[in-house]
């Protein structure tokens, strides 16, 4: 499977999971991460739809696995706060959460100034 055929699995399972079909999203996902379990893109759209199916278990071992494969990533970190809040794990949650926001004023400090 190349690069396109996966981009184009991961937004035909974002679709479904916008049209409310979780589920299938979620199906979807879990085959192309079984065929290509590398991907951190599929990674994340299976945590936020696990995440949104409130199968809090299934979306920490996706986001895990994603956060495996890109740990200085905003998003990841930022679902993986989410999910430990919802799972009442309020240090984790906090440190995920902090994790995202160093992440961000990283990106911020790399921007050029604004020009006068």
């Amino acid at each position: 499977m190349n690069e396109d055929q996966i981009r184009d699995a991961v937004e035909e399972a974002t679709l479904d999971f916008s049209l409310g079909e979780d589920e299938l999203a979620a199906q979807k996902l879990e085959n192309l991460l079984a065929e290509v379990p590398d991907h951190y893109d599929g990674w994340l759209a299976l945590t936020e739809v696990q995440l949104a199916r409130r199968d809090l278990d299934a979306a920490l071992e996706a986001g895990e696995k994603a956060l495996a494969l890109e740990p200085e990533d905003i998003h990841i970190h930022t679902s993986l706060s989410r999910i430990w809040v919802e799972k009442g794990d309020k240090e984790k949650a906090e440190y995920h959460g902090a994790q995202a926001r160093m992440l961000g004023w990283k990106d911020e400090l790399k921007k050029p100034p604004p020009s006068e």
